[in-house]
């Protein structure tokens, strides 16, 4: 890595179908949740307001959807 070259997290914002649980539990790797939404953000704060915005919908509210951040893997900021 260049000497001045910053890396930079990446983060998802994903709205996802809430399924019910079962005698196995839920295990994202075997059965992921039906996504609805996948949003994008280069940081942190952003991804946290995005989820807030999400998190205020009627289905989110009412337990049938969930909202999850995820950091993803890290990209080089242009310039840095």
């Amino acid at each position: 890595m260049a000497a001045g070259t910053v890396k930079v997290t990446r983060y998802l914002v994903v709205l996802t179908d809430v399924r019910p649980l079962t005698k196995e539990g839920r295990d994202e790797r075997i059965e992921p949740e039906r996504r609805r939404q996948v949003v994008g953000a280069t940081s942190r704060e952003a991804a946290d307001r995005i989820a807030t915005a999400f998190a205020a919908l009627g289905m989110v509210r009412a337990g049938r959807q969930r909202v999850k951040v995820l950091a993803v893997g890290r990209r080089r900021s242009p310039g840095g």
